[in-house]
């Protein structure tokens, strides 16, 4: 059965999961009508596009840290429950760690569906509120009827952790089909290296602004994201460092772009998406990242090629199927060969560019990795 409603969950912004934003827009165009409860930070910037008339966004201003946070989350957890009585949806659709403990007690107190999305596995120890949450994860992990998770080891760790034994998807976070754009050209007077996302310096580290001096200006570094807390003021480190190297515009910092428009700036700038993990990461978030991170997959929506660690994953994923070039990102001298490399080889490059997209528009879409999740959710036994 197609259409029906869908309530998602987050103590959060929406905005800052593109799967989310996937899910609603694909779920929107089968008939169902979209319900997002979610909080917005105090500066107020939403990159979420309510551009469909399925999809309807309710947020409320998240507070600081301290009992006030507290306070409200006891009020959004009452908010949530207004909204399951009053709109009766057929499924809860929970996808952050916070919005767990209110899927779970929610799913007690009313016959309602439930999937949770996870996104990042939690790590535990940081505060009390924190570990009663994530034991509440571990209880919506095994009762949910569906789970999401967007990394196939991740999957795994999350069964064992859980005791999970119902259904259970790995969903790779690539983009929709209607996000890829035309395949552009660009100037070959240089080359484009771009990056979109959090701006730290294990996802952008030094060394990729010192190799790209070394080009005298042949190379230019266009950054778009966001800053986040442990990185303030990166950027205009950044700045300096290709300034103290003698390149004194190499960076362009495009700020923070809107979701939907990521993808055509990637296009219209950029030869080479920045795709690079640490080493030797202690996260396990990051040392399970293919799949789960859509940096290399809207780089390669755009036709463009992508630059990864030369790690053994993403080696296999991206580098075989000549979508990539791989480097030591704690090695200015191996940035600098592949940099060189993509430089030196802009017809390759670029026959390495339609690969992507037409690997991108054949497989790696949103579409169809969630479209067995579409189906049980259509097909499922929670009518409400």
């Amino acid at each position: 059965m197609a259409g029906g409603r869908v309530l998602y969950l987050q103590f959060a912004d929406p905005s800052f999961y593109p799967p989310i934003e996937h899910s609603a827009f694909l779920l929107a165009e089968r008939g169902w009508h979209v319900l997002q409860l979610g909080t917005y930070a105090a500066d107020g910037k939403s990159q979420f596009p309510a551009a469909h008339s399925r999809i309807r966004i309710k947020r409320i201003r998240r507070v600081q840290n301290g009992w006030l946070l507290k306070l409200q989350y006891i009020m959004y957890f009452f908010w949530a429950l207004f909204w399951v009585w009053r709109w009766k949806p057929r499924w809860l659709y929970a996808s952050d760690l916070l919005s767990c403990p209110i899927a779970w007690l929610i799913q007690r107190l009313v016959t309602v569906g439930v999937v949770y999305h996870e996104h990042d596995e939690p790590h535990a120890g940081r505060t009390a509120f924190l570990e009663i949450a994530i034991s509440y994860r571990n209880r919506l992990g095994r009762d949910a009827d569906i789970c999401v998770l967007p990394e196939h080891e991740r999957l795994l760790r999350f069964l064992k952790c859980t005791g999970r034994t119902r259904p259970t998807f790995c969903v790779w976070n690539c983009p929709r089909l209607d996000e890829i754009p035309r395949l552009y050209s660009g100037s070959e007077r240089e080359l484009v290296i771009y990056y979109h996302g959090s701006i730290t310096s294990h996802r952008l580290p030094p060394h990729v602004v010192v190799a790209a001096s070394r080009f005298k200006g042949a190379i230019r570094i266009c950054i778009a994201g966001y800053e986040v807390q442990g990185s303030f003021g990166y950027v205009k480190k950044l700045v300096k460092l290709a300034a103290d190297h003698g390149v004194e515009d190499l960076i362009e910092p495009l700020g923070l772009i809107p979701r939907r428009d990521l993808l055509k700036v990637a296009a219209r700038k950029g030869h080479v998406g920045l795709s690079l993990m640490p080493k030797r990461a202690t996260d396990i978030n990051l040392q399970h990242m293919v799949g789960a991170s859509n940096k290399a997959f809207d780089y390669m929506a755009c036709g463009i090629p992508i630059l990864v660690t030369d790690l053994p994953d993403w080696s296999a994923t991206f580098v075989a199927p000549a979508y990539a070039r791989a480097c030591d990102p704690d090695d200015p001298d191996s940035i600098e060969a592949e940099l060189r490399w993509y430089l030196e080889h802009p017809r390759e490059r670029r026959e390495m560019g339609r690969l992507c997209q037409e690997k991108i528009r054949n497989d790696w879409n949103y579409e169809k990795g969630f479209a067995h999740v579409l189906a049980t959710l259509e097909n499922g036994r929670c009518d409400v």
